[in-house]
């Protein structure tokens, strides 16, 4: 069945004359009447019965109407989707922190790659004011930083990742309703800094304790604070997103307490206003669904 009646027949009803069809179609009247004759030899009916300048629709036409709007309809998602996968690039830069690269984005990108099954990714591992300048200076598509603000940049948060102190199975300090920060602060410590201000906060919950906590391991890597803390070396603060897999194992356990309540940290997502939108708005999309950020 020929596309081109189809959408002839379609335009005629919109508008309600041939003429004004022919018109919006870049074509002569004849031209519509004849492709509309053409569509009623295919279907072997008649679609309008013509009243003097007047048409309307026989009752064939009625039925058949809905199933030409869907083909029409069905047939411009289909141009758009390959529009849009022309202008799509088949590289995505993404620059994230290490604990981005080392969490998040094994979480986030197979899901991402099942949606545009054509794309492939470059990692770009560095930190926030790198990342920014990156995205500012289109060397980067999608940024993945601490939270931050730029008038160039849409921005939006991603998710906040909650500190608390993590133990080693068979620590003391598990289910006891008891424990005190002075307690905490006297035990062998493993911390991990990373600059920014929640960390800060963590270090003023132990300022009015008469002795400073015993740090016997001071790192800038997660992954060696974990693996310490696994080690039995001492205990740690960690981003809960860090110590997930070792926390469902039971590998590791969370402590809670007043003082450090509330502390966490924030990742936005970043990139150039207006620009690679559509992979924004998927990541953004996918980590809000994703269980493992919920």
């Amino acid at each position: 069945m020929n596309i081109d009646n189809i959408e002839a027949f379609v335009y005629v009803i919109h508008y309600g004359s041939f003429n004004k069809a022919a018109e919006i179609l870049f074509l002569s009247q004849p031209s519509v009447t004849a492709r509309i004759q053409s569509l009623e030899r295919e279907l072997d009916c008649k679609l309008f019965d013509r009243l003097g300048k007047q048409i309307q629709l026989t009752e064939e036409g009625k039925r058949f109407l809905p199933y030409a709007q869907s083909i029409l309809q069905t047939l411009q998602k289909g141009r758009l989707h390959l529009h849009q996968k022309k202008a799509l690039p088949n590289e995505l830069r993404i620059g994230c922190t290490v604990s981005v690269s080392n969490y998040v984005l094994p979480h986030l990108l197979p899901a991402f790659k099942e949606i545009y099954p054509d794309i492939h990714f470059k990692v770009i591992t560095s930190g926030t004011d790198d990342i920014v300048h990156k995205v500012l200076g289109k060397e980067i598509d999608i940024g993945f930083v601490r939270h931050t603000n730029h008038p160039n940049l849409q921005s939006v948060k991603l998710y906040e990742d909650p500190i608390r102190l993590h133990v080693y199975e068979g620590h003391p300090f598990i289910g006891d309703p008891d424990l005190t920060i002075e307690r905490i602060g006297h035990d062998p410590f493993v911390f991990f800094e990373c600059g920014a201000l929640d960390w800060i906060r963590i270090h003023r919950a132990f300022e009015e304790l008469n002795e400073p906590p015993a740090i016997v391991y001071h790192t800038d890597n997660l992954e060696t604070a974990k693996k310490l803390v696994l080690e039995k070396a001492g205990i740690s603060f960690l981003p809960s997103l860090c110590a997930f897999e070792e926390v469902s194992s039971g590998k590791l356990f969370p402590i809670d307490f007043p003082e450090v309540a509330g502390i966490s940290l924030q990742t936005n997502m970043i990139a150039l206003g207006g620009e690679h939108t559509t992979y924004f708005n998927s990541l953004q999309k996918l980590a809000k669904e994703h269980p493992f950020f919920r």
